[in-house]
């Protein structure tokens, strides 16, 4: 998987509003109703990794959560990064009917 250039990861992440692009990583933050919802979302998330075989840098403070992608072995971010944050996205907000 091959690193993207800035402008790359720039246009890409436009598609995702509640990430940023800094220090090497794409970053989302998000809070949730209570500790439980947050844990749970962590739990379904946890799936879609082992099925990417991406794993994020991540951490939960009661009602948020905070995730870090990169790929390691490209030292920076790859579409690996983007599919993984789509899939968050769909467990954190999906779509509604």
């Amino acid at each position: 998987m091959n690193k993207l250039s800035d402008d790359d990861i720039e246009k890409k992440i436009l598609r995702f509003p509640d990430w940023e692009y800094y220090d090497n990583a794409i970053h989302g933050e998000f809070e949730f109703e209570n500790f439980k919802d947050c844990f749970s979302a962590m739990s379904r998330i946890a799936f879609e990794c082992e099925a990417l075989n991406h794993h994020p840098s991540w951490s939960n403070t009661y009602n948020t959560l905070t995730i870090s992608l990169s790929t390691h072995d490209a030292d920076g971010v790859t579409n690996k990064d983007f599919l993984l944050a789509e899939a968050i996205e769909n467990i954190v907000e999906p779509e509604e009917e």
